[in-house]
């Protein structure tokens, strides 16, 4: 039986907040006029006011609480009634006009129940307003129900005064059991939410974090839901427990509840038909649109949810795209593309710059006892159509899948690999260092193309989208030694001697042959094991190509960083060069805070920090992370130098101006052919007679695709090229 309570007339409106929760000499209003910040200096209806307003069909309690300031036009409010206090900002005569949409300024048709009111407002058919301060230049049109609760939080994960903890929302990140759980709160960084999933037998860290988000906001019971200057809010059925920023627009929504939708004049977020959100925080610039529904969830800024998606216990990152597909359990950094209605993404690690073709089912914990499985992938994760991925799996960055049903778990470690599942010889294939080899077009194009898209107004973290990065070049680094244990094995399995081999020896004889690139090692079956949970083979090939493109890579990597960051430093001046080179940290783990990277070290010393007492709040947290982000480029330059020596043997103390000279040489050599490789990678494209076959002619090709020559982001490659040989080529004239 539904408990449906019976009170006086004369109460609705008032006691917003219980008695005991009000301070000793406080008023049920003193929240509500410490959220309202206008100027405006409100007064008591006169007499001919009320009696214009009660010729217009309006109604009221007591016509006293109703205040108004000295532009109030009685004329503009009509067929309304009031209860409990309400204070009404200036009405002039005139209309308002948004997207086609015009209407005359003032109060319409609608329930109203203890507002605040802004400067010429349009609220009209509104059929029960409770308990919100709404801004200047507002728009409210047909909206079914808009309230506020007492005890709001606005979507956040805190409890209020009197509560329990169980009421407290949180959101189950990267598994479904619960064991990585978060609290929301407005402004939570992607890397506070991976942060927070993480380091989960650390008790005192995490109580120190849930501290953090509770201190975060005040737990006093009575605060108003909030309507920002500008917003425009119209055909929607349900509105409860929300705060709006300014320049909103909301359209045509079935509910929204529980929830912090940011928005700004330079980063307007947009709502429209058929959404129903709840309990979840909107961060500035999201569009969200079209049947989209999402429950317990974070969008961070400038990110989308479009036609049909649903986005359940997850953190979406900043600048990345979700349509039609379903989404459950995931946390994912930013810059991440999924479109497709046949795609599932489920209990996931995503680290960004990631893209989820039609088909693919990252989400199966059926072959598990229980659904408790994770998936963990690095950044540039791209399964291709219908690939199905098994619970646990871990996955190198730029990790591209090709179409298929893998049948088991998966741990690959080499980066920039594709990963293939050929059911003919029942073995999975590797193919290490394959975007160099087949398409640095996609891989050099994704870089450009996340920065050029990176709409955030507040730039907190420092994202990192280039693929050449610390997270990246430490697995190459630690893909050499086991290329060499993995061709050394397949020499000696193909060629076995009398006597044992050592590690030692095996790795020897791989380096041997695949820095001679002997022409014995594509006569070897070169073969891994642990990289999938399964009898069956996994064959790793092109092992000779990838191995000399990570070794090049290596090479590269700190001039690129020098060109990148010290453009206008002398690299002639010994002392700049011995900064740079001596002191080098370890060429150890970087972490991905969310799409930051940042050295162990450092990120170890931020825990202890936020354990000892050191970081005491979110915001000195956010400019730890700022601090980290002014530390970057000189930190990664280091790290390249330091990822070169290593893998070359090289003492820092010993490293001269010849062993720099030939670097800079042989990086000029290295941009040239990346150069080269993103051009005829395009190129393929145009010669393919299969994708030409639909057009009458190449003029025809080129009015619909582009002309090769034209493509803009080739053309920039190429300048960018010509700009770091000229600069390499005039830094050895002056050494």
């Amino acid at each position: 039986m539904n408990k449906i309570s019976r009170h006086p007339l004369s109460t609705l409106g008032y006691k917003f907040i219980d008695p005991k929760y009000l301070p000793e000499g406080a008023d049920e209003y003193y929240l509500r006029n410490k959220q309202n910040r206008t100027k405006t200096v409100f007064r008591n209806l006169n007499a001919s006011e009320i009696e214009q307003l009660v010729r217009n069909q309006n109604q009221a309690d007591d016509w006293n609480k109703i205040f108004v300031s000295d532009a109030f036009n009685p004329e503009l409010v009509k067929n309304c009634k009031f209860f409990g206090l309400v204070r009404i900002g200036k009405l002039e005569p005139f209309f308002l006009e948004y997207h086609n949409l015009r209407m005359p300024v003032g109060l319409y048709n609608s329930h109203i129940i203890s507002c605040d009111i802004g400067d010429n407002v349009i609220i009209d058919n509104v059929n029960y307003l409770s308990h919100y301060i709404i801004g200047d230049e507002v728009v409210l049109v047909n909206i079914n129900e808009m309230s506020t609760t007492s005890h709001a939080k606005f979507g956040n994960g805190i409890v209020k005064e009197g509560e329990s903890e169980e009421v407290r929302i949180w959101l189950e990140l990267c598994n479904e059991n619960g064991g990585r759980k978060v609290a929301p709160f407005s402004g939570m960084l992607p890397g506070d939410a991976w942060m927070w999933s993480r380091h989960r037998t650390d008790t005192l860290f995490q109580s120190k974090l849930l501290e953090f988000t509770q201190n975060e906001f005040d737990v006093k019971r009575g605060y108003y839901g909030k309507v920002g200057n500008r917003c425009i809010i119209k055909n929607t059925l349900i509105i409860k427990d929300v705060w709006f920023g300014s320049d909103a627009y909301i359209k045509g929504a079935n509910k929204l509840k529980n929830l912090t939708i940011h928005s700004t004049a330079n980063a307007s977020t947009q709502i429209g038909e058929s959404c129903e959100l709840v309990n979840g925080i909107v961060s500035e610039g999201c569009t969200i649109f079209y049947g989209v529904k999402a429950v317990r969830f974070l969008m961070a800024a400038q990110s989308q949810l479009k036609y049909g998606a649903r986005l359940i216990n997850s953190y979406l990152g900043s600048n990345a795209t979700i349509s039609c597909c379903e989404v459950l359990n995931s946390l994912i950094f930013p810059s991440h593309e999924q479109h497709h209605n046949n795609s599932f993404l489920c209990a996931a690690l995503i680290q960004g710059q990631s893209n989820m073709a039609a088909g693919a089912t990252v989400g199966s914990n059926h072959n598990s006892r229980g659904a408790d499985g994770e998936i963990i992938a690095g950044r540039g994760f791209w399964p291709g159509l219908c690939v199905s991925l098994k619970h646990n799996s871990r996955l190198a960055t730029f990790t591209i899948v090709a179409k298929g049903d893998y049948p088991a778990e998966l741990d690959i470690p080499l980066p920039f690999s594709l990963i293939s599942n050929d059911v003919t010889h029942d073995e999975l294939v590797v193919m290490p260092a394959y975007w160099f080899q087949y398409n640095m077009y996609a891989l050099s194009r994704n870089a450009w193309k996340y920065k050029a898209r990176d709409k955030r107004i507040e730039k907190f973290q420092r994202l990192e989208f280039d693929f050449l990065a610390p997270d990246s070049m430490v697995e190459v680094l630690q893909s050499i030694p086991l290329m060499e244990e993995l061709c050394g094995r397949a020499y000696f399995n193909k060629y076995p001697t009398e006597q044992e081999q050592s590690i030692q020896s095996i790795k020897q004889k791989g380096k041997e042959l695949l820095s001679s690139k002997a022409p014995v090692v594509r006569e070897l079956d070169v073969f891994a094991s642990g990289w999938e949970n399964s009898k069956r083979k996994i064959r790793v090939i092109k092992i000779i190509e990838a191995y000399t493109q990570f070794k090049q890579l290596i090479q590269y990597y700190p001039v690129y960083c020098l060109t990148e960051y010290y453009s206008q430093a002398d690299l002639k001046d010994e002392k700049f060069l011995q900064d740079i080179t001596q002191n080098l940290p370890a060429p150890d783990k970087w972490i991905n805070l969310g799409g930051q990277l940042v050295p162990k070290q450092s990120m170890d010393q931020l825990i202890a920090d936020v354990k000892e007492g050191v970081i005491n709040s979110w915001k000195e947290l956010h400019d730890r992370y700022k601090v980290f982000g002014n530390a970057y480029e000189e930190a990664k330059t280091k790290h390249a130098f330091a990822i070169a020596f290593s893998d070359n043997g090289i003492n820092p103390v010993e490293f001269n101006m010849v062993q720099f000279q030939q670097m800079l040489e042989d990086s000029k050599i290295f941009r040239q052919s990346m150069s080269e490789n993103i051009y005829t990678s395009r190129k393929k494209d145009y010669d393919n007679p299969f994708r030409n076959m639909v057009y009458a002619d190449e003029k025809e090709r080129d009015a619909v695709l582009g002309a090769l020559e034209d493509n803009g982001f080739i053309q920039t490659e190429k300048k960018e090229t010509e700009t770091f040989i000229q600069q390499i080529d005039q830094l050895l004239m002056d050494l």
